[in-house]
């Protein structure tokens, strides 16, 4: 033993020697230099035990790497050491550090340390390096509060936890290498307010698996905003961080609408399951009706006296009790029937059997009400499980995915039957279960689960060293199934958690007094068998929630897995089922054999049986599988068995059976009812004065009145009641109140029944200080807050109150609300009032309004909300994840109120917000489900962000305007009736605006807040389109909710036209908005003119006083203004510059006068059937200056002749602009339907031939300017014997033949044609009335030649190519004609016109300003008087103009110009037989000759319409 330890001395001493060696220390010396020396190093070999350490007391930093070392020790004599290295050595632990308390750094990492401990001392560590160990489990740190780095690089931690909250100074994080799987885990490094750097996928160590899913670094940067670096990279950029923000955001509030779409279904199976409730409830309270009124009726004449015992009774206060009703006289043998003792015994009997009958019915009500609860809560529950779904999705950033599946999805029928063929009825015919019906499944997506199954199933194949196996492993992958273990509350729980993180393993199995291992199975009642006995079991207990059901497990759900079972093996008989027990497997399993049994035992049921022999089917097997990754839950199938012929269990309260018959209950109450004796039916009392009431009461005089029975009339009002001020019994049961005001002021009552009433209130009671029992049965009261507070001020004696029966709000706080403030209370609804139940309803009531007691218990002091992907409210979210800052014994300063930022106060039971004034600093309130009826009392709120109503009965947003920095605004389930504008317009910066549930009938106001991006207006009462619109101003809002307004119903394509008027939208009624949806959109709604579109053109909806309506622009393809009889004001209409192909909708305004539908592409008045379109129609849409537009197919159709047999339509249409619409073909247009138009502009189309004119006779302008007319044929103006003005300038005219219908034209302008021979302008003889005739620009006028010629032959001509014809200029053309008459042969020889000069005579061709520049009313009056063409009384004409032709180029301005200029005029205008000059675009303005006949072809009379 000596021997062996100087062999160790001396070992010691050459490994000292080494460590002197290596840092250049003499070893001689080493006790004196050896205290100076602050560092040593020693790396790879020489050192395998840490000794002479105590030769360096100074020592600050020691570094040791490559050794073998196990073990930490020698440094009890370095206190002072700051840095200690000790890497790549085999350590296992973590020891011998006790004295070194200024250790600042240490690193340990390249070792075998299994556990994190022995570090509680080292306060002062600020880098600690632990990674590539075998550390399982992040613990130990808590007193390491200056810890700033932390590196777990390749460990095995899968999990964070809380462990790192402590360690508030941590900077920098590497977790690299690790198995950290799920993003709650990443989620709580958020904790740490000052991390930096964190590292989970460093270039040299493999990635956690969480950082192989999608949004890894999104989540981690919305998180922890604070971050520099992550993963190496640098994310300290603004941008990325908002980028993240963003994304993150619009998450939260795609789940939240999601959540909120829930929600509302519930909602909406509620009120479905109320109707359901009330329609059940009908017979059976009919029945108890008409029970409980014989019931009275039997007491009443039960206790009535004989007459001459009245006197008596009625001055005795003990007597028995005078309930007497009707007018009958006092001594009438078939009413006082209690003189009979018979009769009397027959009425307790029958009194006797009417209450049983009572009892049974009243039981049917428990029934139906049990039947509500059950199906509500399993619709709670199935709201309860979507949301916990969503909110995984949420937290997992998508990661994890629910899809529901429907009848079209493939695997979702793939489920279906693999589930049916797994079922077998003969297993369940115990329970007389016939089938059973799939009613939902869920597919999962979880990608962290598939990863680590599918690496876990490479890393088997990789090992196997069998080809075999490898290639039929896939006939070892099963489709199982697995049912959750039925313990307390925990099914649900388990489900969640093996949909989020897996199942767990054996060690945590066993944990929970479980198998070590997963229990799966290929049968359905396999792994229904214990669910099936748990539930047996709880209803054999009387613990079922659903007792109406004979099958207390008719509805499951069955969790389906993929599951690796490996190399499975037999259980053995009596071994357990563990992973030692069975080293080589992956899995064992057993046969299963269901024994059916014909009768229920009541004991456990114990109906399966397992073998392990030969003889047990292998059908239904029981795998138990040891690996929890080998194990991957893909599909969640919820079913329901069913039971004989019906698929529901059967309802309650049904009172007839399946032939229509009445049931026994029905024929039990009639003869109940049909008992003697029957009483006489009495006559109803409709009022009652003193001699009523003093017969009613059998009394001599109403002070000596004392009980009195009014059951059963049809009273409203009894005023004369407060006389009778000795009365202590009062029944008016079966009567017709609504209120009781009458009932006031009575100081010796002590029993009152008012029951089968209609009582909505009992404001009104007053008085009452003797009142011990009250009846209000059967009633229509609400509001228990607001009756409660009567009761308690009125009626203070008040020991017996029954409720039951009523339509309360909130029926499950009614109780509570009633004990809280009636506490002298001792029986409430027929149950006994016990003390604890008093006292926990008095404290309650204590804490429903707001003092510094609540202030303190539901207040925190939070700066800045949690980085949580929560959709709880902040101030929800903040008091669960926060501690209250204000604790037992602490002094609350003067200014505590100031330090507070949230408030919840949810469901408290607030009537008034009182004592915030103090709360400046708010930040985040909620008070949802109170009974606040005003916002008022947060005016010192300014800071108020965030503030939550839902469920109060506010009526008006009154008491917000002051809340500038509001961006979240939650007021559901209250009063609303409309948004306050003037309230809006003060909130600038809200962006979330929730309504539901309310009256709301309008959105007028909404347009007002800008910054919206989610709106919430679901079950409101709007009902309008127009609403729509006042949204359209809402750019930035991506999320809206309508869902459950009379609008969705009324608006056909509803969605898409809200989808295109609202294009920014993502969602709409909690549902996507598809790129299909748009599209579908723009096609039926795009250019749309709806009533709707001119309300938000014009800023107001009065279309009934709409006259003008102009619309130039706004790309315009189909009107639809409707009912037209809104428009029956509106005379003129322009629509220039649109995509209009026919007038679509304007055919049915009845008052139109005038029509602009210039620049569109007019093909027809009505639309036309598409037809396959010819290669000049292609091209013509191609390229628009083709000239091929609407071409006649067929040339027969264009000869087909007038269309006079069309109905005519648009009677009162005058004026029509169809200029610039490629129009080619005339006769298409059907314009001869348009029998009363007046004036009609088709310059600048594509017409060749005049057509299809043949119904407008009353036509006294047309105009067709610009198009490719080459010649005029027979039937052109036929019908036209009024036309006053024809315009055919720029056309490709060459003859003049056919106008000799046109007797009346008085105008015609023939300027830039092709007219070249003189004898052409002769034809224009066969019009009489022409007085003005232009051909400038045709060859035939040049050098002005044409002009003595046209003067002669055309005697009223008075103006000729826009220069006036004088006096002197129609003199020398017929002096000239008779000059060159000898030579009629040669008019070539003839002198030019200007080569004349006639003394006394004007040049024929004088050098003057043409009339172009020139005032028609002072120059044209005086030129023209005495020709009978014009009218005598020129002085009161109005301004005319005349403009010569110029051949232009027509403009983009010119043309949008024109049809305003064109109506400026028709406004000002009040004259009627119109003319027009060309502008210089060749457009028409319009010039009238006065006083014709009075019929306008302008709307209004001339007079200027409103704009």
């Amino acid at each position: 033993m000596i021997q062996s330890e100087k062999q160790k001395h001396r070992g010691d001493e050459e490994v000292v020697k080494e460590l002197c060696m290596v840092n250049g220390v003499s070893y001689e010396k080493i006790a004196q230099e050896g205290g100076n020396i602050s560092s040593l190093e020693i790396f790879f070999s020489g050192f395998p035990r840490m000794v002479g350490l105590s030769f360096f007391p100074r020592l600050r930093q020691l570094t040791i790497v490559g050794q073998n070392i196990k073990h930490i020790e020698g440094l009890e004599c370095c206190p002072l050491l700051q840095e200690l290295w000790v890497v790549q050595c085999h350590l296992t632990e973590i020891s011998g550090l006790q004295n070194c308390l200024q250790l600042e750094k240490l690193y340990l990492y390249d070792n075998q340390i299994c556990e994190i401990n022995n570090l509680e001392l080292q306060i002062n560590i600020e880098v600690l390096w632990l990674n590539n160990n075998c550390i399982t489990q992040i613990q130990g740190l808590n007193t390491l509060l200056n810890l700033k780095e932390l590196n777990l690089a390749d460990n095995n931690i899968e999990k964070i936890g809380h462990s790192l909250d402590p360690n508030v100074s941590l900077q920098h994080i590497n977790l690299s290498g690790n198995k950290i799987s799920s993003f709650k885990e990443l989620t709580l490094l958020a904790r740490l307010p000052h991390l930096r750097e964190l590292a989970l996928k460093d270039p040299t160590s493999t990635p956690n698996p969480v950082c192989l899913l999608c949004n890894y670094a999104t989540h981690v940067l919305y998180h922890m905003p604070g971050l520099l670096r992550l993963d190496t990279y640098d994310v300290s950029s603004k941008q990325v961080k908002e980028a993240a923000e963003s994304t993150v955001m619009k998450k939260m509030m795609y789940y939240n609408m999601r959540v909120r779409t829930a929600q509302r279904n519930l909602a909406e199976a509620r009120f479905s399951f109320i109707e359901k409730k009330k329609t059940l409830l009908q017979f059976p309270e009919e029945c108890i009706r008409t029970l409980n009124r014989t019931l009275k009726n039997l007491e009443r004449e039960l206790y009535k006296k004989p007459a001459g015992c009245k006197k008596s009774a009625c001055t005795s206060e003990d007597g028995p009790l005078h309930l007497v009703e009707g007018l009958t006289d006092k001594s009438d043998p078939n009413t006082d029937v209690s003189c009979d003792p018979t009769t009397e015994k027959k009425i307790l009997r029958k009194i006797e059997l009417l209450k049983e009958r009572l009892m049974l019915w009243t039981r049917r009500l428990d029934e139906i009400e049990c039947w509500y609860e059950w199906d509500l809560g399993r619709a709670t529950n199935r709201m309860e499980y979507t949301v916990q779904f969503l909110l995984m999705e949420l937290e997992s950033v998508g990661n994890i995915r629910l899809e529901e599946g429907c009848s079209t999805d493939p695997w979702f029928t793939s489920c279906c039957d693999l589930l049916l063929s797994r079922f077998s009825h003969l297993d369940y015919k115990i329970h007389r279960i016939t089938g059973i019906k799939i009613t939902r499944v869920i597919r999962i997506h979880n990608s962290a689960l598939r990863l680590r199954f599918e690496d876990r199933l490479h890393t088997l194949l990789a090992s196997e060293e069998s080809v075999t196996f490898s290639q039929t492993y896939r006939r070892r992958l099963e489709h199982l199934f697995y049912i959750a273990y039925p313990a307390k509350n925990s099914e649900d729980d388990d489900i969640l958690c093996i949909l989020e993180e897996g199942f767990k393993t054996p060690e945590q199995l066993k944990a929970l007094g479980r198998e070590g291992a997963i229990p799966l199975s290929n049968s359905l009642i396999v792994s229904e068998q214990p669910r099936i006995e748990y539930a047996l079991r709880q209803a054999h207990q009387g613990h079922s929630k659903n007792s109406t059901d004979t099958i207390p497990f008719r509805h499951g759900q069955v969790s389906v897995c993929k599951v690796f079972v490996g190399h499975s093996t037999p259980i053995r008989e009596g071994e357990t089922v563990e992973r030692s027990n069975y080293p080589k497997a992956f899995s064992v399993y057993c046969n299963v054999d269901i024994k059916h049994k014909t009768a229920m035992s009541e004991e456990r049921p114990r109906s399966s049986k397992t073998h392990t022999g030969s003889e047990c089917s292998p059908r239904r097997r029981q795998w138990f599988v040891f690996d929890h990754e080998l194990v991957l839950p893909e599909y969640i199938i919820y079913f329901e068995y069913i039971t004989g012929d019906q698929e529901q269990p059967a309802l309650p309260g049904r009172n007839t059976d399946r032939h229509g018959t009445p049931s026994n209950d029905i024929i039990l109450d009639k003869g109940v009812l049909n008992m003697e004796p029957v009483l006489k039916p009495q006559p109803r009392l409709l009022s009652l004065d003193e001699k009523i009431l003093l017969n009613v009461a059998r009394a001599n005089v109403l002070s000596q009145i004392t009980v009195l029975n009014l059951h059963g009339n049809s009273l409203s009002k009894i005023k004369e009641i407060s006389r009778i001020t000795a009365l202590r019994h009062l029944t008016i049961s079966f009567n017709e109140f609504t209120r009781l005001d009458d009932i006031s002021h009575m100081p010796n009552l002590e029993f009152l029944d008012a029951s089968y009433n209609r009582l909505v209130t009992l404001e009104g009671l007053r008085g009452l200080g003797q009142l011990k029992e009250l009846d209000v049965r059967w009633n229509k009261l609400t509001n228990a807050r607001e009756d409660t507070a009567v009761l308690r001020k009125h009626t203070p004696a008040l020991l017996k109150l029954d409720t039951r029966y009523n339509p309360w709000n909130r029926s499950e706080a009614v109780r509570m609300t009633v004990l809280g403030r009636l506490t002298t209370l001792t029986h409430l609804d027929d149950v006994l009032v016990a003390e604890e139940e008093a006292a926990d309803a008095v404290q309650m009531a204590a804490a429903s309004k707001i003092n510094q007691t609540s202030l303190l218990a539901h207040s925190r002091t939070n700066s800045e909300r949690p980085r949580s992907l929560s959709l709880l409210s902040t101030a929800h979210l903040l008091r669960l994840l926060s501690p209250a800052p204000w604790g037992l014994n602490r002094d609350l300063g003067p200014d505590w109120t100031a330090k507070i930022t949230a408030l919840n106060l949810d469901s408290q039971r607030i009537s008034k917000l009182i004592n915030l004034n103090k709360l400046v600093n708010l930040r985040w309130a909620s008070f949802n489900d109170n009974d606040i009826s005003k916002v008022e009392g947060l005016d010192s709120c300014l800071k108020l962000e965030e503030l939550l109503l839902n469920n109060n009965n506010i009526s008006t947003l009154n008491g917000l305007s002051n809340l500038h920095c509001l961006n979240k605004l939650s007021l559901d389930g209250n009063h609303l009736s409309s948004l306050d504008t003037s309230v809006l317009d003060q909130l600038p910066n809200l962006f979330f605006l929730s309504v539901e549930n309310n009256c709301i009938t309008s959105l007028y106001g909404i347009h007002r807040v800008r910054s919206l991006l989610e709106l919430y207006v679901g079950n409101n009462q709007i009902c309008i389109s127009r609403d729509i619109y006042y949204l359209k101003g809402l750019t930035n809002l991506i999320i809206l909710d309508l869902y459950g307004n009379p609008l969705l119903e009324r608006l056909e394509n509803y969605r898409i036209y809200v989808v295109f008027h609202m294009p920014s939208l993502k969602a709409l009624d909690g549902v996507a908005v598809e790129v299909t949806e748009c599209e579908s959109a723009k096609d039926m709604f795009g250019g749309r003119l709806t009533n709707d579109m001119v309300a938000e053109k014009l800023g107001h909806s009065n279309y009934t006083d709409i006259t003008y309506l102009n619309l130039q622009s706004c790309s315009i393809r189909m009107v639809d203004l409707s009912p037209a009889d809104l428009f029956s004001s509106l005379r003129s209409v322009n629509l220039d510059h649109n995509n209009l192909t026919s007038f679509s909708g304007l055919i049915y305004l009845p008052n139109i006068k005038a029509l602009c539908l210039n620049y569109n592409h007019i093909e027809s008045i009505l639309p036309r059937q598409k037809t396959h379109l010819t290669n000049r129609q292609l091209l013509y849409s191609k390229v628009h200056s083709s000239g091929y537009g609407q071409q006649n197919p067929s040339k027969g159709n264009r000869e087909a002749g007038p269309t006079g047999s069309l109905e005519p339509l648009m009677g009162s249409l005058e004026v029509l602009h169809l200029s610039y619409n490629g129009i080619s073909n005339m006769a298409n247009l059907q314009l001869s339907r348009l029998t009363n138009l007046k004036a009609l502009f088709l310059q600048g189309n594509e017409i060749s031939q005049v057509e299809g004119l043949e119904g407008l006779h009353q036509l006294r302008e047309l105009v067709l300017d610009r198009n490719r007319i080459k010649a005029l044929a027979e039937n052109s103006f036929i019908a036209q014997s009024v036309l006053l003005e024809l315009h055919l300038a720029e056309n490709r005219i060459r003859e003049l033949n056919h106008l000799n219908p046109l007797m009346e034209l008085r105008k015609l302008f023939l300027g830039m044609n092709k007219l070249q021979d003189i004898t052409e302008l002769d034809k224009l003889e066969v019009l009489p009335s022409l007085t003005e005739l232009s051909v400038v620009g045709n060859p035939v006028a040049r050098n002005s030649l044409h002009r003595p010629a046209v003067v002669l032959r055309l005697s009223r001509l008075q103006v000729l190519d826009g220069v006036m014809v004088t006096l002197e200029e129609r003199t020398r053309a017929e002096l000239l004609t008779a000059d060159a008459s000898p030579c009629p042969q040669c008019p070539g020889a003839s002198l030019l016109a200007t080569e004349i000069n006639l003394p006394g005579l004007l040049p024929l061709m004088p050098r003057n300003t043409p009339l172009r520049g020139m005032s028609i009313s002072g120059g044209l009056q005086n030129l023209m008087c005495g020709h009978d063409i014009l009218p005598s009384n020129m002085d009161e004409a109005q301004p005319h103009y005349t403009h010569k032709y110029r051949k232009h180029k027509h403009s983009n301005a010119g043309r949008s110009g024109q049809s305003d200029i064109t109506l400026r005029h028709i406004r000002r205008t009040g004259s009627n037989l119109p003319t027009t000059g060309l502008l210089l675009d060749g457009n028409r303005v319009i010039i009238t000759y006065p006083n014709q006949e009075q019929d306008s072809r302008y709307p209004n009379d001339g007079k200027h319409p409103p704009m």
